[in-house]
């Protein structure tokens, strides 16, 4: 990955950006950047066991220096996060693996949609937990049935990826990290958010939003969207990537007395395991002290709605495996060494006309584009059969159609010089043959912490 930033980096920012990893998904941070703050900062991180006994067989790490780490959100609904409505235990909602490269010159944040049907493992009981059975669930069932120890299973098993660590990061401990920042920066879409379940009303346009609102806007699902998960997991993306990018910030790493507010929530509001050391988070902030937000890229695992049960979603192969592959064995950072400045797939807006004379081609390409990212305006017939497949666009959406245009098997493309739109039309015609299957991870929706919501 190149650097965004060349000028020398900052000394503040090895500690930032390993902290901003409890909240952004790259990892805890370091809790001896202060002499004075050693012992605060350090003893206010949880720790808890993950035994080997709980993970059972697991896969072989390939990229012996990178790192790989669980993070996990915790909904527990106890204290003053009643409010949001009660039930006994302790539930996910947000499950990611972080990957740093072997180098420290970058980090890769996958998703993993909480209404994803996976094969799930066997776990034992353990205190507060009544284990799992292996069965067909949704993935976040580990974690109501199993604790950390059988999430942590599950997604070794379902990616082949070995995990390192570990980190959870409760409500309370998010909100309180966000107003250690003094907020962070969204943009809502028109026509905003009036979520009575997020406890959350937000008008169109930019926001500074508080620890509370910050939680209402990445757990509101129903009123935004389509209300699948599948959007609340891009808010919830690019929401990190903005506090990522605040907490790497020059405001941030210039005022002690700020950063040491941030570090000090961060660690009072993590659990991780106990392998996870200080001197662990010491030499991975050391070693990643050059990381900008531009090298923080986010991804989610390519998906498509369940076509057996409806609300959940699939995940798509071979392109979920590519995925996986690629982080495991770190082909990721070469993949993504590019200098081309490229719009996210979410902004590049699809209408799909079917001029191929097959039925239903027009959907089933839609819901193609739909996992890849890309936002789908509308599927509609065309006129009449065609017998090529074309990419229209106006000189407005030059680079939308480029972007759409490499990932489609065999097309050609029109560019309509009076139109003004950056909308773009896939005419499918007798020839379309679908997608080129994903070879580098700029193959799958993904962006980075610089991203701008309102770009």
């Amino acid at each position: 990955m190149s650097a965004v930033d060349v000028r020398p980096a900052p000394k503040w920012r090895a500690w930032v950006w390993a902290f901003v990893a409890a909240a952004t998904g790259v990892l805890t941070g370091v809790v001896t950047f202060l002499v004075t703050g050693v012992v605060t900062l350090t003893s206010n991180v949880t720790r808890q066991v993950v035994t080997e006994a709980d993970l059972g067989p697991r896969p072989v790490k390939i990229a012996t220096e990178a790192m790989n780490v669980l993070l996990v959100g915790s909904d527990k609904r106890d204290g003053a996060n009643a409010r949001y409505g009660k039930f006994g235990g302790e539930r996910t909602d947000t499950i990611i693996l972080a990957h740093v490269s072997p180098k420290r010159d970058g980090a890769l944040l996958i998703s993993f949609p909480r209404d994803s049907l996976v094969k799930l493992p066997n776990c034992p009981a353990r205190a507060g937990f009544p284990g799992q059975r292996a069965h067909v669930g949704m993935i976040n069932e580990s974690f109501n049935s199993g604790g950390i120890g059988c999430t942590w299973k599950t997604i070794e098993n379902l990616t082949g990826i070995r995990i390192d660590h570990f980190v959870k990061v409760d409500f309370t401990g998010f909100k309180e990290m966000v107003n250690a920042l003094g907020g962070v920066p969204i943009c809502v879409p028109a026509p905003g958010i009036a979520d009575k379940k997020a406890l959350l009303t937000l008008s169109a346009g930019r926001h500074l939003l508080t620890g509370e609102q910050s939680l209402g806007y990445v757990r509101a699902r129903y009123s935004l969207g389509d209300g699948s998960d599948i959007g609340r997991i891009q808010r919830q993306q690019m929401f990190l990537a903005s506090m990522a990018k605040k907490a790497m910030s020059g405001e941030t790493l210039t005022d002690p007395a700020l950063l040491f507010d941030f570090l000090d929530a961060v660690t009072r509001s993590i659990t991780t395991d106990p392998a996870l050391s200080v001197g662990v988070m010491k030499d991975l902030a050391l070693s990643a002290k050059g990381i900008t937000a531009g090298q923080i890229k986010f991804v989610t695992t390519p998906w498509r709605y369940s076509l057996t049960s409806p609300g959940r979603v699939e995940w798509v192969q071979p392109q979920a495996d590519r995925l996986f592959k690629m982080v495991a064995s770190d082909t990721v950072a070469r993949d993504l060494t590019t200098g081309e400045q490229k719009i996210p797939k979410s902004q590049v807006h699809v209408i799909v006309q079917n001029a191929s004379g097959r039925a239903s081609l027009g959907t089933i390409a839609a819901a193609n584009l739909e996992q890849r990212g890309y936002h789908i305006v509308r599927v509609e017939q065309a006129p009449k059969f065609a017998a090529k497949t074309v990419v229209k666009y106006t000189p407005v959406g030059v680079a939308r159609a480029s972007r759409l245009f490499r990932e489609i098997q065999q097309t050609t493309t029109s560019r309509i010089e009076s139109g003004t739109t950056p909308r773009v039309v896939l005419v499918l015609g007798g020839d379309w043959q679908g997608l080129k299957p994903p070879k580098t991870l700029d193959d799958i929706d993904s962006f980075d912490a610089t991203h701008d919501t309102c770009g």
